[in-house]
């Protein structure tokens, strides 16, 4: 068995691979040269493993590639994976999120992209259908730009059932329980500090969720100010920043084998966003958030750059990894549940995003 590392950066994208220990680990690359890539996915539903990457070329413009001998050539679908249907006045601005779906459904990958939209692919991803229930949705023309600009950047499919879970900067969480044909906002109980008045049915900047490996009506979410959890998919969420340092970040993580363990990388909110006291930790709860503990062995201190939204990302190994990139080029990696942290990868380009997978 073997682990790789994907890590899409602002120019290009590295892999990195372990063969035994999740210790020791070999760095490829940069493949895609020069290229943004900010977002990736490792698809190991089939035999073969498919890296796919959200790349923007620049003057060419924004895509999805693939490949199927890690990193050794690239593939991309004439004309682009992903185009806005003649009439919607849109255009793809970046590919934010890839998401491959459960076993079960083989074949079906989702995209989260900017403008707000959701796409789903049948065929690998070689090329992806507007989800229509979002983009028709009363709410979209309002929903407005984040700092890194309005997109869908979390996609979370129900691991048996036909719910899908969104997120997006700013509209907030929403969740469709018919594979994505309607749509209803779930951001109760979620705060809205940099607005005034009561916190909106919609609008919040939420920065991404992630899903209880125990309850898929579990989730947990990192706010623009705020860590919150629901016990009902969405419907109410609660503060479970009580005992870390900061209550801004940019990730969640969730184990996908331990009920109630989560990650966070606290910052100094709100122009700051670096590290508290300079010092790059990691946060974990195994209560659901009830309680944090502070992880740090092998994280630098003197370290003033940021974790952003996707650089962070679990395995699915015994006992889970856990991985961090940041915004100096920087990558970590732990085999002990952020017990203890190496360094994978040092001086490359800003990350923003990394995903880990087990190789057959």
């Amino acid at each position: 068995m073997a682990d790789l590392i994907a890590i899409g950066t602002r120019k290009g994208l590295w892999l990195a691979r372990s063969d035994d220990d999740r210790r020791t680990w070999r760095l490829d690359g940069p493949h895609l040269v020069a290229q943004e890539v900010a977002a990736v996915a490792v698809d190991t539903r089939e035999a073969v493993p498919r890296v796919l990457a959200g790349v923007q070329y620049g003057h060419w413009g924004p895509t999805v590639t693939w490949s199927d001998d890690l990193g050794g050539s690239w593939h991309e679908t004439d004309d682009g994976a992903i185009r806005f249907p003649a009439g919607t006045g849109a255009a793809l601005a970046r590919v934010w999120q890839l998401r491959p779906d459960v076993a079960a459904r083989p074949g079906v990958v989702w995209a989260g992209c900017e403008p707000h939209s959701l796409w789903r692919s049948d065929d690998g991803g070689r090329s992806f259908g507007l989800v229509r229930g979002l983009w028709d949705h009363p709410h979209r023309p309002t929903w407005e730009p984040g700092g890194g600009g309005g997109a869908v950047h979390t996609v979370l499919p129900h691991p048996t059932g036909d719910r899908v879970v969104v997120a997006m900067s700013t509209g907030g969480v929403y969740v469709s329980d018919d594979g994505g044909s309607t749509w209803q906002p779930r951001n109760s109980g979620i705060t809205t500090s940099f607005l005034p008045g009561p916190p909106p049915e919609y609008g919040q900047c939420v920065h991404k969720v992630a899903v209880d490996a125990g309850d898929p009506d579990r989730l947990y979410a990192q706010n623009h100010f705020g860590v919150f959890r629901t016990d009902d998919a969405g419907g109410t969420w609660t503060s479970i920043a009580g005992g870390l340092p900061a209550d801004f970040g940019f990730p969640v993580a969730a184990s996908p084998r331990t009920p109630g363990t989560a990650w966070v990388v606290p910052l100094v909110a709100d122009a700051d966003r670096t590290p508290p006291g300079g010092r790059l930790r990691v946060h974990r709860t195994r209560d659901g958030g009830a309680s944090w503990t502070e992880l740090g062995a092998g994280l630098p201190d003197g370290c003033w750059t940021a974790v952003l939204r996707d650089a962070v990302c679990v395995d699915e190994a015994e006992p889970t990894g856990v991985y961090v990139g940041t915004r100096d080029g920087c990558v970590y990696a732990s085999a002990d549940e952020g017990g203890s942290f190496t360094r994978v990868a040092a001086h490359l380009p800003d990350v923003l995003c990394v995903r880990a997978a087990r190789l057959p």
